[in-house]
């Protein structure tokens, strides 16, 4: 763990409880959003707003990531995060729910049903099932291919407070994309990190006797074997600078705790049931390529000689047969 292990007295004497409380009430006076609910046309909305002096905040937090060597980032440009925040809301969620920018600083977004996972770790009713059900919507979040990334996707923020569930339907799903992970990294290792990130909201606020069970189903139910074997390389957290960043995500926790926890997690690691990609139905092998990284050559047929293959295959093989017999299925169709 780096400075945690050798210098958590120290840490802990810089940054005694009350100081850390006083760091946390100045994090949220200098949220970069405000965030408000309102009704409209009979349903309510969530409404977020890019406050005026989130560029010099956003640019401030960036430097910080980067030289601690974060791999994450704010948005520094309204209209770049209004439309990955749509973007996001849209691909995830558009099935039932909708997003939207509205003027030059604001989103609207359909609320969600149910309640954050930080409010049942709050008031202590977080279950396995619930968390069965946001690696499941998190491990299906991260087979869609992003176009930003040329990759697969990953949320950069998959804390526990952005993840909201729904007892009614058993279902998580996932909010609030206003960081993004640094491009250069391998989907894997962008995807590890959300599962750290979800994973060190919960160690320092479930009790001991939960952590590793909690865990353990928590990475059982998202099952990637090459993003979990990522994360456990992750496990070992360290820098010097880095350190404050992860105080903030484990809410404070003395930090010999963390280490012992993510240490056991880590053990544990090598006795969960996984897939490989190659055999999963949720395999990587099975998530489409985009055209815009990957460049068409002489090798790839051009769109125009696959039409008029489907053409060609769409006439009648025989005078005899009616046209409407020799038609290629829907499947066979180009939209």
């Amino acid at each position: 763990m780096g400075i945690l292990a050798n210098g958590g007295l120290l840490i802990e004497n810089l940054v005694p409880q009350n100081l850390a409380t006083i760091a946390t009430k100045f994090i949220e006076a200098i949220a970069i959003n405000s965030i408000s609910e309102k009704a409209m046309r009979h349903d309510t909305v969530v409404v977020k707003h890019r406050n005026f002096h989130s560029g010099q905040l956003t640019d401030l937090t960036n430097l910080y990531f980067r030289v601690a060597g974060i791999p994450i980032r704010f948005w520094s440009k309204v209209e770049d995060w209004q439309r990955w925040e749509v973007d996001c809301f849209e691909m995830l969620n558009g099935d039932s729910f909708r997003a939207c920018a509205s003027g030059p600083r604001t989103v609207i977004v359909d609320k969600l049903p149910g309640e954050s996972l930080w409010q049942h770790v709050k008031c202590g009713t977080l279950t396995l099932q619930m968390l069965r059900a946001a690696a499941i919507e998190l491990r299906r979040a991260h087979q869609f291919w992003s176009k930003e990334f040329c990759g697969g996707w990953s949320h950069g923020d998959a804390s526990v407070t952005n993840v909201i569930y729904d007892r009614k339907t058993d279902r998580a799903r996932m909010i609030d994309f206003e960081i993004y992970h640094g491009k250069s990294l391998s989907a894997a290792t962008r995807q590890a990190d959300d599962l750290l990130v979800f994973l060190l909201d919960l160690v320092g606020t479930v009790p001991d006797r939960q952590w590793l069970p909690f865990s353990t189903t928590f990475l059982e139910a998202y099952g990637d074997r090459e993003v979990i074997t990522k994360l456990q390389q992750q496990l070992d957290l360290s820098g010097c600078l880095a350190w404050i960043w992860w105080r903030v995500r484990t809410n404070f926790t003395n930090p010999s705790n963390v280490k012992l926890r993510l240490a056991a997690l880590s053990r544990a690691v090598a006795n969960l049931r996984l897939y490989d990609n190659a055999v999963s139905a949720f395999g990587r092998n099975k998530r489409r390529a985009s055209i815009n990284c990957q460049a068409i050559t002489p090798g790839i047929p051009k769109p125009s000689s696959r039409t008029r293959a489907i053409i060609d295959k769409a006439k009648p093989s025989s005078p005899h047969l009616d046209e409407s017999f020799a038609m290629p299925s829907r499947q066979a169709t180009i939209t």
